[in-house]
């Protein structure tokens, strides 16, 4: 009995070491990763990566790894020249197949996810618009709310107001509803409902220029692509799925 207990004793402290090493080797795995994923898509911020699957040194072995997470910052929004960022950009990626030299894989599904803050959207929106949001009920509906000065929002557009105008509109304000959908898989897309109808003839058209606008998802893998957004009471929130992602360090 004594032999048995040194035997089982013995076991548990292997076990112990063999956990320790995985575990050690995950840490140094995900660390490594996290630096590749910064350097090939320059960002500005280490992304944290979480590599699921126990025991990892037998998946590494087999040069395929059950589950792999990562959060990123460092993806950007633009929309007419301007830039803005996009917040809680993670992505799941699953069945990941490594190259024999550990120098590319391939996830076999990605499934990523962001979202872009009403601050963000705003940051991007034309001069002298407002985005946020329009309350639960609108939200069902996709729909977002963008206010802003009349001659600001015109004049943010690059449309010419004259004294004369600016006369006549006053102090008026604009308050639309926009419908926030996905266009070619990386451009959101924000277009107004209804907007007032105009006592000049042509600036109608011109106000709708002024409101309506695209934001550019960029820094995503090309192989992953937008299929659903919603509305928040946070902002948007996006999601899209690949399948057979490359994924090079």
């Amino acid at each position: 009995m004594r032999a048995l207990r040194i035997l089982l004793i013995v076991a548990v402290v292997l076990g112990g070491l063999f956990v320790a090493a995985d575990r050690l080797a995950v840490n140094l795995a995900e660390s490594e990763a996290a630096d590749r994923i910064k350097s090939s898509q320059g960002l500005a911020s280490t992304p944290e990566v979480s590599i699921g699957g126990f025991p990892f040194l037998t998946q590494v072995m087999g040069k395929e790894l059950d589950e792999v997470d990562v959060s990123l910052a460092g993806i950007t929004a633009t929309a007419g020249g301007r830039e803005v960022n996009v917040t809680e950009v993670k992505a799941e990626l699953r069945d990941v197949r490594v190259d024999g030299s550990f120098s590319s894989a391939t996830a076999g599904r990605a499934d990523g996810s962001a979202r872009i803050a009403y601050a963000d959207l705003t940051k991007a929106a034309p001069r002298g618009a407002t985005v946020g949001y329009a309350g639960p009920e609108r939200a069902t509906k996709g729909q977002v709310k963008v206010t802003g000065p009349l001659t600001g929002l015109l004049e943010g557009a690059g449309i010419p107001v004259s004294g004369t105008v600016k006369a006549l509109l006053g102090d008026r304000q604009v308050s639309t509803y926009s419908t926030v959908s996905l266009s070619d898989g990386a451009t959101v897309r924000l277009k107004a409902e209804e907007l007032p109808r105009l006592p000049l003839p042509g600036f109608d058209a011109k106000l709708r220029e002024a409101v309506d606008y695209d934001l550019k998802i960029d820094g995503l893998p090309s192989s992953i692509t937008l299929d659903k957004v919603g509305v928040t009471d946070q902002g948007l929130r996006f999601s899209g799925t690949g399948r057979d992602v490359a994924l090079t360090g």
